[in-house]
């Protein structure tokens, strides 16, 4: 399975560990003879295909994700066990990838112009009067 990132890398199939089981929720004729959901398991703390400078990172940002070192993602959107196993492949890959990208431009912080200030105020006294209009009248 081809990983993207800044280092693209390859998890090889042998070290991606599946697991089928039966899908929840309703079905027809066959929803309880066959295992359509699908776990798909990689364990990144010890997988050789991991490059060592991505190991860190990916470690990092799965932590709370993480058990024992192995992230899990689980398919069963679909009625076909192959259709799952490729929304598993499909939704690790995007996981690691999301997790590999670089950090997001730290934000520089603004304040609001005079200008903005001023017409926030006026729009809150022009709402007030309007509710103030919808009231009883005074006699």
């Amino acid at each position: 399975m081809a990983v993207p990132g800044p280092e693209p890398f390859v998890l090889p199939e042998g070290e991606l560990r599946w697991r089928f089981s039966r899908s929840s929720g309703p079905g027809g004729q066959g929803v309880n003879t066959t295992d359509s959901r699908v776990e798909l398991s990689v364990d990144l703390a010890n997988s050789p295909s991991v490059p060592d400078s991505l190991r860190e990172r990916l470690l990092r940002r799965l932590g709370g994700r993480l058990t024992d070192g192995a992230i899990t993602v689980v398919a069963s959107e679909h009625r076909s066990q192959l259709r799952n196993r490729e929304a598993a492949r499909d939704r690790l890959a995007g996981l690691l990838a999301r997790a590999l990208a670089p950090d997001p431009p730290q934000r520089r912080p603004t304040r609001p112009s005079a200008r903005a200030r001023q017409r926030r105020v006026d729009e809150k006294t022009r709402r007030g009067r309007l509710k103030r209009l919808r009231g009883r009248p005074d006699d």
